[in-house]
């Protein structure tokens, strides 16, 4: 559906994209993963045809980007990261404006946009104005704008991003009903959890490049040289990290509340040391447990970098 080869993209003297090689199948539901300024926007404008390439070739639905653009646009519908809906109109006229740029007319525009409504559950407030909505609704409302025109392809830019778990959790069944309808979707997200329960195939860039693609389990058989011990305390004990990371083997520490993730070379035994410090400090514990390898570990192993960084 999508082949992407040897794409570059420069802005003056920053190298957005280098050497960019992709495929993504029809039907394919496609994560693509990394942190702040890693490049993913500026592949997704390049595959929108909002962007130019300086060298390398990509082809969409067998069309050549350069020359074929206007009718890959049509085929085509993008969710941007920033809401792109106009806060004076209703939320139907919203949909019918942004579906008519694809050509839709007459009844077929006014069942698509009736259809869209029902999908993204917002037909109660068709005839309000996105001014009032909360925040989970705008974004509804900006994923209907981008799918009333029944697109092949689906461009997603973290549209999840700053909502209630509610709207996130049927967003997130919304992705996966298109999917299942034959839309082939290009997902990014700053939520690991949100690419590991979407995605089919995910892949990771960084600084311009891919550095790794495949399946879940492909990229989390990539984490070979350590684990992860989960420590979750009777209540949330403010530990001292630093007293923690100079434990020998000990790479990583974050605390979630009660939870400590401690990320730890395989090849050095120092778990009595780890339950040590915990006893010793006075901290009661509920749970230990050593966790398998999770996209996040993946993620930071290979980046080195918190997607938010």
């Amino acid at each position: 559906m999508i082949r992407i080869s040897g794409v570059n993209k420069k802005y003056q003297d920053i190298k957005a994209l280098d050497h960019v090689d992709l495929e993504i199948g029809k039907g394919e539901l496609f994560g693509l993963l990394g942190p702040n300024g890693a490049g993913k926007t500026s592949l997704i404008k390049i595959l929108c045809g909002l962007l130019s390439v300086n060298s390398g070739d990509i082809f969409i639905n067998g069309l050549d980007l350069r020359k074929d653009i206007t009718s890959i646009k049509r085929i085509i519908g993008i969710v941007p990261q920033d809401l792109a809906i106009y806060k004076d109109l209703t939320a139907y006229e919203n949909i019918r404006f942004f579906a008519s740029l694809y050509g839709l007319k007459g009844k077929a525009l006014k069942a698509a946009v009736e259809e869209t409504l029902e999908f993204t559950g917002l037909s109660d407030s068709a005839r309000k104005k996105p001014k009032t909505f909360s925040g989970g609704m705008k974004r509804r409302l900006n994923i209907a704008c981008g799918l009333a025109h029944s697109p092949k392809i689906l461009f997603m830019d973290e549209p999840t991003v700053g909502i209630d778990p509610q709207t996130r959790n049927h967003i997130l069944e919304s992705v996966r009903q298109l999917n299942r309808k034959g839309c082939t979707v290009i997902y990014t997200t700053h939520y690991m959890e949100e690419a590991e329960s979407l995605c089919s195939r995910i892949a990771i860039i960084d600084h311009g490049k891919i550095i790794a693609q495949g399946s879940r389990e492909e990229l989390q058989s990539l984490i070979k040289d350590y684990n992860r011990f989960v420590v979750t305390m009777k209540q949330s004990y403010s530990i001292v990290i630093d007293t923690l990371r100079k434990i020998q083997g000990v790479l990583r520490v974050e605390q979630q509340g009660p939870r400590v993730l401690i990320d730890n070379d395989l090849g050095i035994d120092n778990l009595e040391q780890i339950i040590s410090y915990f006893t010793e400090s006075g901290f009661k514990l509920h749970d230990f447990r050593m966790e398998a390898p999770n996209l996040e570990m993946v993620f930071l192993t290979l980046t080195g970098r918190k997607l938010r960084d």
